[in-house]
């Protein structure tokens, strides 16, 4: 798809981001061009603009490039992404590199997409390990070199868990394990003619043990070892030695854990004996209602068989090569599994389904074989359908790099609970009446995480993407959401009672008297201008700053405030004073402001005159990634209560 002017215009109103870079390129095409290619194609893909850059305001000005200059950049791309000691693939086609008019001038867009998985490393140079990028936030870093060996691996042909473990032998698996594998198998297909096979043969057929016809030599495949070994061997150098597999259930608030399954010692920890144990505890979470078929109890509901669907997918797709381990994680109203490892397919492609990518196929096929888990591309769609049957809040998920992580959420409780609805009634009133059941989906999601978007509502609805962001925009036309206009990453909030944006909830000024409205008549001149500002050229908004600041100072002086309130307005001032200012000083701005105290992100984005969607998302969120802020609540980062404060100082 060729990126049009509209398309540049929107873009640059929001600045750089994790799908965008702008880049002046009037002294030449700028080295870091290829940088950001191999950031963006070993991402999430996006789009590079040549002709525009960012001035000290944090603005992005579209400056274009002549008409000469422009067709000797397309040329120099077009010559380096053919040289291999430039740039190992070109992912590109004649449509991803487009010339934009502008006003005399052009600008030159090009748009990455994301890599496959064996086109993945994408890197500079000769050598992978030195030459690879991702992108991260709205910056490019060079990947380390655990990170570049395991793309490496997810690119091989041959999978990593069909590797022959040459100096293992039979007496590295757990006997008792093989032995309850085989009963189950039995159970699961009677009569099957691999029942009678010896353990290797039967191994063999499974893919749990493999003999190198060049060589001879024999022995178990990563994946047989990872199902049915000992724990000491799985563990070994040549094994993986950072394997981990935990169960914590966390039912009690004034207990650390209710529960633990991890290794002590006192059990082969395994995947089938790890699967085996934490299994009946986690589908203990959910509720069986009394079914009979014929005369036989059902105590299995869809429900069951898609979270156990999730279970397994988790430890299918798991980086064992990665840190971190799997880790089960059950609380009274949801269940987190999280792995090591990236997505192997886009987040779009993952809550569409239909492909299957898997990271481990034996071991997929192992527990295939034991009627566990999906091999056609379909489990998502179980998990999706299942709980939209349970009429529970749809699954979520979140990847995480340095280190790499995917976390699926499945909550367990209603997303239209009543009081939920009832709120909803309280502050739109009967206009919630005329919406339909997926509109007051979104809108429950949003009060209740404090966003919405369009992958959100992709792991709850069945709509095509494209209809679902209709229906957001039709909510934000509605007066019901706000949006943060962050293109594909674009996230929505409620409006509050009095119309505006949630930035208000919370506010610094409620309690003082006077203050709210008086506030709120300084803030509704200030966006009115600044609706204004955003619908003309992007060089005229420096001309309505010095407008936005004389108003703003009014309610910034912090008069009639604590002290505590003046010294946060103060730390807030040069960032709060600004309608645009760098990333790097936003930052260091919110560490301030949580340095010894816990703040939430409407206090934040209301200190700092932000939205606090964008707030969480482009600042509070890779802080705490980064370990430079803490959550107050750890392990639910959405809940409305949410608060963060700086690591490097004592709680307040």
């Amino acid at each position: 798809m060729t990126i049009n002017r509209e398309q540049i215009l929107e873009a640059a109103k929001v600045g750089e981001g994790t799908d965008w870079e702008f880049k002046s390129a009037k002294g030449g095409l700028p080295g870091s061009f290829w940088e950001t290619y191999s950031a963006m194609a070993n991402s999430e893909g996006g789009t590079i603009v040549l002709g525009a850059r960012e001035n000290g305001a944090g603005l992005v000005v579209l400056d274009g490039l002549p008409i000469e200059l422009a067709a000797k950049h397309q040329k120099a791309i077009w010559d380096g992404l053919h040289d291999r000691q430039k740039v190992s693939s070109n992912l590109l086609t004649t449509g991803d590199v487009s010339t934009v008019d502008l006003d005399r001038t052009l600008l030159l867009a090009v748009r990455i997409p994301r890599a496959d998985r064996q086109a993945r490393p994408v890197f500079l140079g000769p050598h992978p390990l030195t030459g690879t990028y991702r992108r991260r936030h709205e910056g490019d870093y060079r990947c380390s070199e655990a990170e570049v060996r395991r793309m490496l691996a997810d690119a091989e042909e041959e999978t990593r868990d069909a590797r022959l473990l040459e100096h293992f032998t039979l007496e590295d698996l757990d006997a008792a394990s093989l032995q309850q594998y085989r009963r189950l198998f039995q159970l699961v297909n009677e009569g099957h003619p691999w029942l009678n096979l010896p353990d290797v043969e039967f191994l063999t057929k499974l893919g749990g043990w493999r003999r190198d016809r060049s060589s001879g030599k024999q022995g178990p495949t990563l994946a047989g070892l990872l199902l049915l070994g000992k724990e000491q061997a799985i563990l070994d150098p040549d094994a993986v030695p950072d394997y981990m597999a935990d169960y914590r259930e966390c039912l009690d608030p004034r207990t650390r854990w209710t529960d633990r399954i991890h290794p002590d010692g006192t059990w082969e920890c395994n995947l089938f004996q790890f699967y085996g144990r934490v299994w009946p505890k986690v589908a203990h979470a959910l509720p069986v209602p009394f079914r009979l078929e014929g005369v036989t109890r059902k105590d299995e509901t869809p429900a069951h068989e898609a979270l156990r669907e999730a279970f397994v997918n988790a430890i299918v797709h798991a980086d064992y090569g990665a840190r971190g381990g799997i880790v089960v994680e059950r609380f009274p109203d949801r269940v987190l599994l999280t792995n090591p490892g990236t997505l192997l397919v886009s987040e779009e492609q993952y809550w569409r389904g239909g492909v299957s990518e898997c990271r481990n196929p034996i071991l997929q096929k192992m527990f295939a074989m034991l009627g566990r888990g999906e091999r056609a591309g379909s489990g998502v769609d179980k998990i999706k359908a299942a709980w939209r049957a349970r009429h529970w809040r749809g699954p979520s998920m979140r990847s995480q790099v340095q280190p790499d992580r995917v976390e699926l959420t499945l909550p367990l409780f209603s997303l239209l609970q009543p009081e939920t609805v009832a709120e909803l009634k309280r502050q739109f009133g009967p206009a919630i009446e005329s919406l339909d059941p997926d509109q007051l989906q979104a809108l429950a999601i949003a009060k209740e995480e404090g966003l919405v978007s369009n992958p959100r509502m992709q792991s709850c609805l069945t709509k095509h993407p494209t209809d679902i962001g209709r229906m957001l925009k039709g909510l934000v036309v509605r007066g019901m959401l706000v949006s943060d206009d962050r293109r594909r990453w674009t996230t929505y909030c409620l409006t509050s009672v009095e119309g505006d944006a949630a930035v208000h909830r919370a506010s610094l000024f409620d309690g003082v008297e006077g203050g709210r409205d008086s506030e709120h008549k300084v803030e509704d001149s200030i966006r009115s201008q600044g609706d204004s500002i955003r619908s003309e050229p992007l060089d005229s908004l420096r001309k309505a700053e010095d407008s936005i600041r004389s108003q703003g100072d009014s309610i910034r002086s912090g008069a009639g405030f604590s002290d505590l309130d003046q010294q946060l307005v103060a730390i807030a001032r040069p960032i709060a004073s600004r309608q645009r200012a760098p990333s790097a000083q936003v930052r260091e701005a919110i560490l301030q402001l949580c340095s010894g105290r816990y703040l939430s992100a409407e206090r934040i984005g209301s200190l700092l005159r932000r939205n606090p969607v964008r707030i969480r998302q482009s600042h509070l969120k890779p802080l705490v990634t980064d370990g430079l802020l803490r959550l107050k609540y750890p392990g639910t980062a959405n809940r409305p209560d949410q608060a963060y404060t700086a690591t490097d100082a004592p709680k307040a």
